[in-house]
């Protein structure tokens, strides 16, 4: 079984990327962290206490009861402090809108790496809108390299990740055009659930449930995964990007 990181810039980028796929880990045994950048306010209709519970309930649908997936924050030396609100998520998260590409940036990241041990990292598509999208895969990027060196001020192990994946949870307007595509029938539901835990964002008037067009969460999600579910001969799929090669130890791990 695999460590895995999933890096969002804030709270429920993970879940609209690739939650499905998330479940799907967690269902398999593998070991899920999920890494927030951001405590993700301030938003129209969202706090941070209140993104706070959403997060950790959206983080206990997708584990189902395995007690695979954890969440926790992102801490940045010199960069958070006095940014990040009340609560749990106070003192040195950083606020919606705040990521920067840094040096101790890429260590807080690397950091987790390690602590995590994680073999395969996944990150937002590097082309966005969202200013704290692009500097989070930036610093992640970096990050990954970081974890692996030596002579340098990081706790835990070095590591270096043997895959870097790119997710799609991007703010432009066009069609993601995937390295590849994993089947996560039976895992739809899920997806559906942990995005409707972040009401403020996906539910509450003026997000996807308040759409001109009646779009509900489970029509987005429904719609979009069967689409790339259809690319590949499944009822769903979600998308993902790679800059390296895929290896496949032979053709029974491909969907036929």
């Amino acid at each position: 079984m695999a460590n895995i990181l999933v890096v969002g810039p804030h709270p429920d980028d993970q879940e609209a990327g690739m939650g499905a796929t998330i479940a799907k880990f967690a269902q398999q045994g593998h070991d899920v962290l999920l890494l927030d950048m951001t405590n993700g306010e301030p938003t129209p209709l969202g706090d941070v206490a209140t993104r706070e519970k959403e997060a950790e309930a959206a983080r206990t649908v997708l584990d189902g009861g395995t007690g695979r997936v954890k969440r926790r924050m992102l801490e940045v030396e010199g960069e958070a402090r006095g940014h990040g609100g009340e609560g749990v998520w106070g003192g040195r998260a950083l606020p919606n809108r705040f990521v920067e590409h840094s040096i101790d940036a890429r260590r807080a990241v690397a950091s987790v790496i390690r602590e995590h041990q994680a073999q395969i990292v996944f990150t937002p598509y590097p082309q966005d809108a969202h200013p704290d999208h692009v500097a989070t895969t930036r610093i992640v990027e970096d990050a990954r390299f970081d974890a692996k060196l030596s002579k340098i001020d990081l706790p835990g192990e070095r590591i270096y990740p043997r895959w870097l994946f790119y997710y799609y949870a991007t703010h432009l307007r066009w069609v993601a055009d995937p390295s590849f595509l994993i089947d996560v029938t039976g895992y739809e539901r899920q997806k559906i659930a942990s995005m409707e835990a972040y009401h403020t964002q996906f539910v509450a008037p003026g997000r996807i449930g308040a759409n001109p067009d009646g779009q509900t969460v489970q029509s987005f999600v429904t719609e979009r995964l069967g689409y790339f579910g259809s690319r590949i001969g499944t009822r769903y799929a979600e998308p993902f990007y790679t800059k390296e090669p895929v290896g496949l130890e032979g053709l029974g791990a491909l969907v036929m």
